[in-house]
């Protein structure tokens, strides 16, 4: 089969598009004919060696939607032809919390999804929505699960209360945009340009700022009124300009560290609002599938950017380093 192949950590430029051998699938195990799947800058990372303990070679991609075409033995409750959508990810554990020690998601440390063909265990399958595409539904699993679970699991977000979304354009803050207006939160975000903005704005947000702007941070309180749960996937540079902003009892979700590892703040502006910095990390099988259950419910679709065949998956990894704006970058077979 064909499939987005890393041999050497080099970046991206290190990818191919290569033949590997066709999986088959052991016991309690499926195999999928993938149709989509997504990029993500977790690939990136991983060209780039940046990923604990990692392994060469390897496909790349954990997210994945396709039809089942090969059942192993005791699989039960799963036809050939069923359209599934894979969770991204293995080996969560009981603990609602936190992962166990040994979970991981596809694309390192297991197989990837960006290829013909991929063998997982037969829970890790959740029906395809039917009012999505297969490049829609392909284009769920990582982001929206991560976005889903830092606000409702993590952030405890309620109807009526006020999100900021720092950096609005990448999957999982698109995502949080568009659950967050469907739970009925009032919505606000930063970007980098006003064209980012004004899309988060049509798809419902309130308002937002440029983070480019070295004043944003004397305009967010005004501007929200007072913030009760931040999602943010940077919070090196953008914490201490809206940490000020933050309601009594507020969350701050960080779920990523894209622009450093480093913050720094006071502490008297966490303990004296009594608020909490929680970090959130993927989630759970359950969390899969009330943030399916949710979308079904308010049919909400990814936006996607921009659409690639395999043979041209190296190029759509490209894209996400150099031209990505706003929503998804999807690879078809």
């Amino acid at each position: 089969m064909k499939a987005l192949y890393l041999e050497r950590t080099d970046g991206p430029e290190s990818v191919v598009v290569a033949e590997v051998d066709t999986p088959v699938p052991g016991p309690g195990e499926v195999r999928v004919a993938l149709r989509a799947a997504s990029i993500n800058h977790r690939e990136l990372f991983i060209t780039h060696g940046q990923y604990p303990g990692m392994t060469v070679p390897v496909t790349l991609g954990c997210d994945g939607a396709g039809v089942v075409d090969m059942i192993g033995e005791g699989v039960a409750g799963v036809d050939e032809g069923d359209e599934v959508v894979l969770y991204p990810a293995r080996n969560w554990g009981p603990n609602r919390h936190a992962p166990a020690a040994d979970f991981g998601l596809l694309g390192m440390p297991f197989a990837g999804t960006i290829a013909e063909y991929i063998c997982v265990p037969v829970d890790n399958l959740a029906p395809k929505p039917a009012f999505m595409s297969f490049e829609e539904a392909g284009a769920m699993p990582l982001t929206a699960l991560t976005s889903w679970r830092a606000l409702m699991f993590k952030g405890r977000l309620e109807a009526g209360e006020t999100l900021l979304i720092s950096g609005v354009g990448g999957g999982v803050a698109t995502f949080g945009l568009a659950f967050a207006v469907a739970k009925g939160a009032n919505v606000y975000v930063t970007g980098e340009n006003q064209d980012v903005i004004d899309r988060a704005v049509a798809m419902g947000a309130k308002g937002g700022l440029l983070y480019t702007d070295p004043d944003w941070r004397k305009q967010v309180g005004k501007l929200t009124g007072g913030i009760d749960v931040v999602l943010d996937g940077a919070p090196s540079p953008s914490f201490a300009n809206y940490v000020r902003a933050i309601n009594p009892g507020a969350r701050i979700v960080i779920y990523g560290s894209t622009a450093g590892n480093e913050i720094k703040f006071n502490a008297t502006d966490i303990f004296l609002k009594s608020a909490s910095i929680v970090g959130s990390q993927v989630g759970d099988p359950q969390d899969f599938k009330e943030m399916l259950a949710f979308a079904g419910q308010h049919e909400i679709k990814p936006v996607i950017e921009a659409t690639y065949p395999l043979a041209l998956a190296k190029e759509a990894l490209l894209h996400l380093r150099d031209q990505h704006k706003f929503g998804k970058v999807v690879v078809t077979m």
